[in-house]
């Protein structure tokens, strides 16, 4: 037990000490990886002003902040997650689980059943520590996610999600590269250096012949 109460006090110490955290707090952002993505879009560019976006895993909100501030107020930001969220302004979130047909027919009635423009996702599961448990469960979200994305989005659209490499890592990025015109791995300066995750960036999705 006193070794975890260690962990815990020296997570905790490294949380106030960051400077993401620090800054995020300073400049009214709901978490540190509002970075993540604000470094990914300023080297791909792609949310752009007018867009539709849907984020998936929102809670606390940090990705849709961002998203929405990006698209303005003619484009739409639509956020899903199982836990529930503060209201942001020209963000509309639907509470539940994405692969459930109930939630998902929400989210497109919310995006007048139009393809969207970005699916963003930041899921993670919560993390054991035991690889071979993590990475099973971490692929199982970004495989989730994958299906909903190339079902939603129109051709041309584009994916950012989170990925960590690991079993299972090779086999998708196979089936995403297949998919999209575009597909860059990203690890930005916000991702903490241990972290094995990373960020894919898959632009212009093409049309299924």
């Amino acid at each position: 037990m006193g070794k975890k109460k260690s962990s815990s006090r020296a997570w905790l110490k490294e949380h106030h000490d960051d400077v993401y955290v620090q800054r995020a707090q300073k400049e009214g952002y709901r978490s540190r990886a509002v970075y993540k993505l604000m470094e990914i879009n300023t080297k791909d560019q792609i949310i752009r002003r007018g867009m539709s976006v849907l984020d998936l895993g929102s809670a606390p909100g940090g990705w849709s902040q961002v998203a929405g501030e990006i698209v303005g107020e003619r484009g739409r930001v639509v956020a899903s997650d199982i836990l529930a969220m503060d209201a942001l302004p020209d963000v509309t979130f639907v509470q539940g689980d994405f692969t459930e047909q109930e939630t998902y027919d929400r989210l497109l009635a919310e995006l007048d059943n139009r393809p969207l423009d970005v699916v963003l996702s930041d899921m993670a599961p919560n993390m054991s520590g035991l690889p071979e448990v993590d990475q099973p469960r971490a692929m199982y979200l970004v495989e989730l996610a994958t299906d909903l994305a190339l079902r939603a989005l129109a051709p041309g659209g584009a994916f950012i999600t989170k990925v960590f490499q690991g079993e299972g890592f090779e086999n998708w990025f196979r089936e995403i590269r297949g998919r999209f015109d575009r597909v860059t791995t990203r690890k930005p300066s916000a991702s903490r250096p241990r972290s094995r995750e990373v960020y894919i960036v898959a632009s212009g999705l093409r049309a299924e012949q």
